[in-house]
């Protein structure tokens, strides 16, 4: 601590508070420079004065002038401040003069030492408790600004897109609402271009989430050059954008759409190791005066078109036509579908892949998530989002839901004790009344615990029909079997879930992850996540960890597993602990 002791003879106070046993004193006889020491330590790396103590009378000032002088000053406010009055005179009038010029306590000559020990303690804890209260308020006060930042991205982010700065589906159905108000009563024509990447899902497969990233931004980017002011750039899905072009007609539309689609074919994008084309179909639907339908029409009827363009060979503009309907019945028939499942059903055409998940407290990888692929007709691996439409709406997926049931299970009878497999299963598989009794009948053949099993399910399937889905996983809890909550954090009611559905684990979405090192306001979010999910008594996985900084990011958070391409990806063997 440190006190300053301003005075016309400072040697008797100073001399009695070295005897008391402070050491850190300093003197001063002007309250000049009593206010030229107080601003030095002001800015000292030493440190503030944490009490002054004033003499009724310096050689420029009394003492009552310089307490108003110190008051003054808002950085010195807080100094407790102890003024020395002389024994003669009105002591109410004094107390009151102190009082008014900012003094914390006031002492009559001649001092004993004993009372100006214990009003110079007091003046201590005085300012102690000062500090305390100003660090509390400044916490406060940057927790708030804090907040507002995170209001002020999480409104942002309601219409634009995190990643590439456009647009998203929310922004682009308000504008899209607007220009149908305006064809209806200003008899204004707009075109809405669905522009959907060729062949992204190979970049993000093998090069991982990282480069796909990096391509989404370059045709962003691509892209902006080609619109006008008027129009809008929305990214409304993993690799599909829409471009909202405002006062034109059909033959401009299609050459716009035709300079987008050149734009992207001459754009040239490289990872670390290869380079790539990149290329784009793209659909088109009008909206014009007297062929007016709703957003969601509109929106359906451009992705048809896009559809189409992709099935005539990709890299095209396809502008839609009421005659499409027949070209999509026949091209996403599930006569064509329908036959290649049972296939695979029949024939052992699909296959499970795994990708590890490491604990990030001992670094081991115990954990894998369970990944379903179908063999198409030229051996390639199609992922879910290609069949499982097809097999929910014709009645397959239960089927294959019991066949990556039965499989995850027979493999778990082989694998060592200390493996556990994360088991997705589609959003039908937990109102089928009959996967209890499937699951209890695997735990009793191939014996195995059933705290080795994790379901993961997304918060879409939980709210499908809340009241079975939570029936029936706590039926299966009850059995020892484990959730996850698969996405956590991309819906608006996440949170609210954890109360209607009782999950283990909670697999913060990708998209909180990815930009990790780089956004403050995902780490806070992140941060949060994992503080909820502690709390809670569950456990936390981060999704789409691309490289060593995001993961020993993560560790540090206290998050408990880790996934993505940088453990491992998706493969059909496990991997081995190093």
């Amino acid at each position: 601590m440190r006190i300053l002791v301003a005075d016309a003879a400072p040697a008797a106070i100073s001399t009695l508070l070295t005897r008391g046993g402070f050491v850190n004193v300093s003197t001063v006889t002007t309250a000049g420079a009593a206010i030229e020491f107080l601003r030095r330590r002001e800015h000292s790396l030493n440190g503030s004065v944490d009490v002054v103590i004033v003499g009724s009378h310096l050689s420029d000032q009394d003492g009552v002038g310089l307490c108003r002088g110190i008051r003054s000053h808002r950085a010195w406010r807080e100094v407790p401040v102890i003024l020395v009055a002389e024994a003669a005179g009105d002591p109410r009038r004094t107390l009151g003069d102190a009082d008014a010029a900012g003094a914390d306590d006031v002492l009559f000559a001649p001092l004993r030492p004993s009372e100006l020990f214990s009003r110079l303690l007091w003046a201590l804890s005085l300012k102690h408790e000062r500090d305390l209260r100003h660090s509390r308020e400044r916490a406060l006060m940057e927790e708030l600004a804090g907040r507002k930042i995170m209001e002020a991205r999480l409104e942002y982010l309601l219409d634009h897109d995190a990643l590439t700065g456009t647009a998203n589906r929310r922004g682009l159905e308000q504008a899209l609402d607007q220009a149908v108000l305006d064809a209806r009563y200003r008899r204004e024509t707009a075109a809405l271009l669905y522009l959907d990447l060729d062949h992204f899902k190979v970049v993000n497969d093998t090069e991982g989430h990282a480069v796909g990233d990096r391509m989404l931004i370059a045709v962003a980017e691509a892209l902006r050059p080609e619109l006008h002011a008027a129009d809008l750039l929305a990214r409304i899905g993993s690799d599909d954008f829409a471009i909202l072009l405002r006062a034109t007609d059909p033959a401009q539309a299609r050459a716009r759409a035709e300079a987008l689609r050149r734009a992207v074919d001459e754009l040239r994008f490289s990872s670390d190791t290869r380079g790539y084309h990149v290329s784009a179909s793209i659909g088109v639907v009008m909206v014009e005066p007297g062929r007016i339908t709703s957003t969601g029409e509109i929106l359906g009827r451009a992705d048809q078109a896009c559809f189409i363009a992709k099935s005539r060979g990709r890299n095209q503009v396809h502008v839609f036509a009421l005659d499409d309907r027949h070209t999509l019945h026949q091209l996403r028939s599930n006569a064509y579908w329908v036959p290649l499942i049972r296939e695979a059903l029949a024939n052992r055409g699909f296959q499970l892949l795994f990708q590890p998940v490491q604990g990030l407290r001992d670094g081991r990888i115990n954990h894998y998530e369970v990944l379903l692929r179908m063999e198409g007709q030229r051996g390639e691996l199609l992922e879910p989002a290609e069949f499982v439409a097809v097999a929910e709406r014709m009645g397959l997926i239960r089927e294959i839901d019991r066949w990556v049931l039965r499989e995850a299970t027979e493999l778990l009878r082989t694998l060592p004790e200390e493996i556990a497999l994360h088991v997705n299963l589609s959003g039908h598989a937990f109102q089928d009344p009959g996967l209890l009794g499937l699951v209890r009948q695997r735990l009793r053949e191939t014996g195995v615990n059933a705290q080795r099993i994790t379901f993961e399910i997304t918060e879409t399937a939980a709210i499908a029909d809340p009241p079975r889905t939570r029936e029936m996983l706590q039926r299966l809890r009850a059995l020892g079997c484990r959730f996850a909550l698969d996405d956590f954090g991309s819906g608006f009611n996440s949170y609210g879930y954890l109360k209607q559905f009782p999950v283990d684990l909670l697999k913060i979405d990708g998209t909180f992850v990815s930009n990790l090192t780089r956004d403050p306001v995902d780490r806070v979010l992140v941060e949060s996540m994992v503080a909820v999910a502690h709390t809670l008594g569950k456990q936390t996985v981060a999704e789409f960890v691309e490289n060593r900084e995001t993961l020993e990011l993560l560790r540090r958070m206290g998050v408990d597993y880790a996934q993505g391409y940088f453990i491992g990806a998706p493969a059909r063997e496990l991997v081995a602990n190093g």
